[in-house]
């Protein structure tokens, strides 16, 4: 049996920017093992699997299709740039004629529509709510070191604990953390957490304007960082929207790899992720 598999870098218009994903395009679903050996396989934080659910549509005419993503270690319930990959690869692979496509998922229907450049994914919001920073200190001792923490907020449904730094810290001490994924994922084994967003507000003065940073580390999901993380950014974005008081925003994630994302907090309760796609491999997986 052979598999297709495609790479595509997200969130970047550059090849080896942004954060890596492969997409299977898949005729007939396969078993939950499968999918997780392929994900470990492929390696990257997340691979996503896209199967027909009308037997009579094709990926050519098909607008409906079913979606699911695994890490190298477990199937998630949410992942933004495996949803823009795979729209990009059945677009541009499968020339999908369609201008908008609905994937199922685990969190609920996603839709991903074309653009004059790239893709706009339609997304849930996920508004964090403020919590003691003596709750969580383990881990922001373990995230963020001794740089000053100005709030610390927790999306229960996504199990996503956002640390804010402090306005006087230059973006420096963001892209220079060195986060040890063992001792973070060792400093909170309740279960509350199972990712870390670290953030600050960005410089809109300075081109190209970032409304704020982030980066995003989840070693509980087998993922020590993320790249570029459109999930992270429909708790990032409801805050951050609050806090600058603007729907519309430009968001830069600073890994070493980075990746651009523009939002819009939308009035349905929903956000707008739009960004680029790079193709970066073609192939097939044999068994």
């Amino acid at each position: 049996m052979d598999i297709p598999v495609f790479t595509l870098d997200a969130f970047t218009n550059l090849p080896f920017k942004g954060n890596p994903a492969a997409v299977c395009p898949l005729l007939h679903e396969l078993s939950d093992d499968l999918y997780q050996k392929i994900a470990a396989e492929m390696n990257l934080s997340e691979t996503a699997f896209i199967t027909l659910i009308n037997p009579t549509d094709t990926f050519t005419s098909g607008r409906r299709f079913r979606l699911r993503w695994f890490t190298p270690t477990m199937e998630i319930n949410l992942c933004g740039h495996a949803t823009l990959a795979s729209a990009a690869v059945l677009f541009q692979y499968k020339n999908n004629v369609n201008p908008t496509l609905v994937f199922e998922t685990r969190s609920g229907d996603l839709g991903v529509s074309k653009r004059k450049e790239g893709y706009i994914m339609d997304f849930p919001l996920n508004p964090p709510t403020k919590e003691d920073h003596s709750d969580f200190k383990d881990i922001i001792k373990a995230a963020v070191g001794n740089h000053p923490v100005q709030e610390v907020l927790l999306s229960r449904d996504t199990k996503k604990l956002m640390i804010r730094l402090s306005d006087s810290c230059e973006r420096s001490a963001l892209t220079s953390l060195k986060v040890d994924p063992v001792s973070l994922q060792s400093s909170d084994c309740s279960g509350r957490v199972r990712g870390v967003i670290v953030t600050m507000k960005g410089s809109p003065d300075c081109k190209p304007g970032f409304d704020f940073c982030s980066r995003y580390f989840a070693p509980w999901a087998g993922i020590p960082e993320d790249p570029v993380t459109g999930s992270a950014h429909t708790v990032l974005g409801s805050y951050w929207s609050d806090v600058l008081g603007k729907k519309k925003m430009l968001a830069y994630q600073c890994s070493s790899r980075g990746g651009e994302l523009e939002l819009e907090v939308r009035d349905d309760g929903r956000i707008s992720i739009a960004g680029d796609v790079t193709p970066v491999l073609q192939g097939f997986i044999r068994l």
